[in-house]
């Protein structure tokens, strides 16, 4: 078994939200300096930064991870990941046309910014991905399995689009395979509230907006990995999400 650190909640310049400074190249510079094993990155309702932070982490020696952070018809956040890029690009599209159409204005929410791995603007979204889309709760995990992710509750002990601020639990259906935390104190706080939390991995992320959001080398996996590649710290990583 070998320790892996990870952030697997982050935002580039795509998100609304997120800092122009959070392009491919800088989000995988400071996962350098943060000493991470594995990132991901989960733009709000879309996936089209993912190809150039592939790039951007593999040259750098970080696993890469591409997901999303879904807001659901509920407005509740959760995150998905994909162990292949080509499947997180085919969800992308698909959450795009559920999508609501609102336009963006960058003096209100922000840029909305498509880049290379050259941190190079190649395009814009014109409509606020920050939104809810048309796709409920219930729906979600299915629909992400349908393209060979997994989804779990982001930030549970949020507040804001929170699962359980929200619902009021953590719901026994649909099945999550985990849930994540941003504050990890507050792991055993949230499994004695809600027992259905002790059977289930717990993720502890950042959900970056800013290069010094990042997490440093705090949370990890143990996983068994004797090939250490990209692709087969991936699978490791997602069967321990899995709870396989």
């Amino acid at each position: 078994m070998k320790k892996f650190y990870y952030d697997l909640h982050m935002h580039s310049c795509l998100s609304p939200c997120g800092d122009d400074d959070m392009t491919p190249n800088n989000i995988a510079g400071m996962g350098v300096i943060a000493k991470l094993d594995i990132m991901a990155l989960t733009d709000h309702n879309t996936c089209l930064n993912c190809p150039a932070f592939f790039k951007t982490a593999q040259a750098n020696g970080i696993v890469p991870v591409a997901g999303m952070e879904l807001t659901t018809a509920e407005d509740i956040h959760l995150v998905c990941l994909f162990e292949q890029l080509e499947d997180a690009l085919k969800f992308s599209e698909t959450v795009n046309l559920r999508r609501i159409p609102f336009k963006n204005r960058v003096d209100i929410f922000g840029q909305q910014m498509i880049m290379d791995e050259n941190d190079e603007v190649i395009g814009v979204d014109d409509y606020l991905l920050s939104n809810a889309t048309q796709i409920t709760v219930d729906e979600a995990p299915a629909l992400v399995n349908s393209c060979g992710g997994i989804c779990y509750p982001a930030h549970i002990d949020r507040e804001a689009n929170g699962i359980i601020a929200t619902l009021g639990v953590f719901p026994d259906s649909p099945l999550f395979p985990c849930a994540e935390l941003h504050d990890s104190d507050k792991k055993d706080e949230y499994i004695s509230k809600f027992p259905i939390l002790a059977d289930k991995p717990i993720v502890v992320s950042s959900d970056a907006h800013y290069l010094w959001d990042i997490n440093g080398r705090l949370n990890c996996f143990e996983l068994e990995v004797e090939d250490e590649s990209p692709e087969n710290i991936r699978k490791k990583l997602f069967e321990r999400l899995r709870n396989v």
